[in-house]
């Protein structure tokens, strides 16, 4: 693999990067012109530059604003495809460490699975809703790497905090779920009696060893690369000795740990439930070091949950802002059709066309060629397809290929009348069918009312509603419908009669309310993201032999982030892996120096120390 180094250059407004494979330690040696030449390309206007205009989020909600039509070839440092929030935490710290670097995107709306979008005056989340850890002040000890990342990049959310979430379970009836440690204790007395609690506790002191090992290195130190050595020395002491003993069940699978302590039913369904909403598997599959990681935070107390004011737009907007801050840019509608391969290495993309009458009348190919390599947010199986025919070599072509996808999505975005709604409603819902095969079609459906805490998201007297399946609807059920079709309308009619009765539990007159309805299936979520099968990621189980790949490919100047790797699935994992994917193209001493700003070593011991409280 290829290692960047990073230093100033004599040669003033001159970005070079030069090639070398010595036999041992193959590096790209990245020579920057003296800081005014960053100040100054800090200063460059960015520009969304491409057209190929497409409808809105979901289905029949109108085209969006077309933009001028502009070639969009260029030089630069680090094109990364992609604007997921993996994307774009790369390059917001890629462009802080001092690249040059263009991101790409093919929808006209910036974030991915996270992005927002607008209908009529409602604003709505496309995907994730639940965030932990990402209001706080700057430099806040944060154990999020998405909060490190914004921390890192001089960016902020304004954020309503809150403690629960409401469950519905089949037998009917609801419960809060409050995740502070003796809140959490009072729910599982409650729900499943004295011997839940009992064997709980004893699953929660099995945890403790786990849950030090889990909390000793914050993403921000992690690296891909032999210089973790470095990067991880501050936070080494006498517990790392412990951790050698707990190392294989922290990336085994959680229900190691459930089976050996749990044989209580219903504690064993609300565990699994638990695993399924993390990680859209259950816990014989969900990675234990994923809920060691939970387990620590719920008993450090840092529990409460975070709204960003605004909706998921408000991360996208803060991550791209620390992007362009730095000089990096952001492309919207261009849509990466290849990666470029020079010299038997990653050079770069070619773009779709624009339009029949974009730049020499859509005939010449626009390129943005990258010096020091390209890094794909894009997911497992379509980064393979970004690549030119026989470029992967055959196993990792192979491997990539056959690896898992979960199950896809239903959502149902909802603006609704909201007079006489109940004042102290909650804003996230979550309805459990039957504890039995949580992970069955439609069985854990989740909802929120983002307007509870935010009311510029819909008109006045209005409320936002998102209720939606995640990696539990078939992607089979609606392969090769055409969308324009009846029989696509009315499987969508068909496949969002569970939402609405979900909804139902806790707004018993939601469709009288109902003034705009919008339904997305797994066809939408694969246009519109750009992702295989609409897949919620991919389904790499913690029991099988196969593990979640770091940053670095076989190919030579192609690096990967997003949930296709480790640390998986969800945005906290997201975050990470762009984080570790940028430091791990930074030369050691930059990422150092990152360290320094972000995790000063008091912080940094005194986070640790409270991990292990």
């Amino acid at each position: 693999m290829m290692h960047i180094s990073q230093r100033p250059s004599t040669h003033a407004n001159k970005h070079v990067c030069t090639l070398s494979y010595p036999s041992i330690r193959p590096q790209i040696t990245h020579i920057f012109a003296h800081a005014n030449v960053a100040a100054a390309s800090s200063k460059r206007a960015v520009a969304c530059l491409a057209t190929a205009p497409l409808t809105t989020t979901l289905e029949d909600t109108g085209p969006p604003i077309t933009q001028e039509v502009v070639d969009r070839s260029h030089e630069t440092d680090f094109v990364v495809i992609g604007s997921g929030i993996g994307g774009l935490c790369c390059a917001a710290l890629l462009s802080k460490y001092g690249y040059r670097v263009t991101v790409c995107e093919s929808h006209y709306l910036a974030g991915g699975a996270a992005h927002s979008f607008d209908v009529a005056g409602y604003k709505f989340d496309a995907g994730p809703s639940f965030f932990l850890g990402i209001g706080g002040p700057p430099g806040d000890g944060s154990p999020n790497p998405l909060k490190q990342v914004l921390d890192a990049v001089g960016e902020s959310v304004e954020s309503k905090q809150y403690d629960r979430w409401i469950v519905y379970p089949p037998s009917g009836g609801s419960f809060p779920n409050i995740a502070a440690g003796a809140a959490y204790e009072t729910t599982i007395l409650q729900q499943g009696g004295p011997e839940a609690l009992r064997q709980w506790r004893e699953l929660d002191r099995a945890m403790k060893p786990l849950q030090t090992a889990a909390g000793i290195f914050p993403a921000a130190a992690l690296r891909g690369d032999l210089g973790v050595a470095l990067t991880a020395a501050r936070f080494l002491g006498p517990e790392m000795l412990g951790t050698a003993f707990v190392a294989p069940l922290l990336i085994g699978p959680f229900s190691a740990l459930v089976d050996k302590h749990v044989t209580h039913p219903w504690l064993r369904a609300f565990l699994d439930l638990e695993c399924f909403v993390l990680s859209g598997m259950t816990a014989r599959d969900t990675l234990c070091a994923e809920m060691a990681f939970m387990f620590a935070e719920r008993n450090a107390g840092r529990t409460a949950i975070d709204y960003p004011m605004g909706g998921s737009k408000a991360i996208i907007d803060a991550l791209v802002r620390g992007v362009e801050k730095y000089g990096g840019r952001l492309l919207l509608r261009s849509h990466v059709d290849e990666i470029l391969m020079e010299g038997g290495r990653a050079a770069g993309v070619r773009l779709q066309p624009a339009s029949d009458r974009g730049v020499n009348g859509g005939k010449q190919p626009e390129v943005i060629r990258a010096r020091c390599g390209v890094v794909s947010n894009a997911s497992v199986w379509d980064t393979q397809r970004l690549l030119p025919p026989g470029t992967a070599p055959l196993e990792w072509a192979r491997q990539s290929a056959a690896t898992p996808a979960l199950d896809s999505f239903v959502h149902l975005h909802l603006g609704i009348d909201a007079t006489g709604l109940d004042p102290s409603m909650e804003c996230h819902h979550l309805v459990v069918n039957s504890w039995q095969g949580l992970t069955k079609p439609q069985n854990v459906i989740i909802a929120s009312v983002p307007t509870v805490f935010d009311p510029s998201l819909a008109p006045p007297g209005k409320a936002t509603v998102h209720c939606y399946c995640a990696a539990n609807e078939p992607y089979d059920l609606w392969a090769g419908l055409d969308r324009r079709s009846a029989r696509y309308k009315a499987l969508k009619e068909e496949r969002a009669q569970p939402l609405w009765e979900a909804l139902e539990r806790f707004i018993p007159d939601i469709r009288r309310r109902a003034e705009l309805t919008l339904v997305g299936s797994p066809l939408t979520h694969e246009r519109f993201v750009r992702r295989h099968r609409g897949s919620y990621g991919p389904g790499i189980s913690a029991a099988g032999k196969e593990s979640w790949p770091g940053p670095k490919t076989p190919i030579p100047g192609l690096s990967v982030c997003g949930d296709s790797c480790m640390p998986g699935i969800g945005v906290p994992a997201a975050a990470a892996s762009g984080m570790i994917a940028a430091n791990s193209l930074a030369p050691v001493w930059s990422h150092l120096t990152m360290m320094d700003a972000l995790l000063p070593p008091v912080t940094s011991a005194r986070a640790a120390t409270t991990q292990r409280a």
